[in-house]
């Protein structure tokens, strides 16, 4: 059975770490509809320094969003037993990559990256860093092996994007692609402009 997921309601965890990158987080924010999906956010300690950096107006979570602090483990997806359908960390620093990978789980955006592996639920990283080490490497490996999904924020150029939001969102459309939501935020390879 195929299911149309802009009639499904997800439960989606967007989950912002301090790699630089803060306005892939808010454009999947903005592209996410909170009146059909249950949409919680969770930033790390130094995400909010990154945001505070690279957003002017700051992080906007659309009305409806669910902001959760980063030691509560108290958050309705810290338990297998209430797991997200989805998680994207966006931007996802190296050293977060590296404490999921290890199953480290120090707070709640490391355990929620754990619950959603351990439940088979979907786990999708935006990692943004450059160049990679043979350590971060060998995370990637684990992670894939146990069935994450890794979107590193580069850009496509062939969109013909004319804004840094629009070269963004070739990114963001990626990461909606993979959560299983239709969206035109960027046109797709081949695809005719109007």
């Amino acid at each position: 059975m195929i299911y149309d997921l802009r009639f499904v309601c997800l439960k989606i965890l967007v989950a912002i770490t301090g790699a630089s990158g803060a306005l892939y987080a808010q454009r999947l924010l903005d592209n996410l509809d909170p009146r059909q999906h249950e949409i919680h956010v969770v930033l790390s300690n130094y995400a909010q320094q990154v945001v505070a950096e690279e957003l002017t107006d700051g992080l906007k979570l659309p009305e409806g969003v669910k902001p959760h602090g980063l030691k509560s483990m108290n958050a309705p997806f810290a338990s297998g037993s209430n797991p997200p359908d989805v998680m994207v960390v966006i931007p996802c620093t190296m050293g977060t990559m590296g404490r999921i990978a290890h199953g480290y789980s120090e707070d709640v955006l490391q355990r929620a990256a754990d619950v959603v592996l351990k439940e088979k639920k979907k786990l999708i990283l935006v990692p943004r860093e450059t160049p990679l080490n043979l350590i971060h490497v060998k995370n990637m490996e684990l992670l894939l092996l146990a069935g994450a999904t890794l979107i590193p924020a580069n850009p496509s150029f062939y969109s013909g994007a004319k804004t840094i939001i629009e070269l963004v969102d070739t990114v963001v459309a990626r990461v909606l692609d993979h959560i299983g939501l239709p969206n035109q935020i960027a046109p797709r390879w081949a695809e005719e402009r109007e």
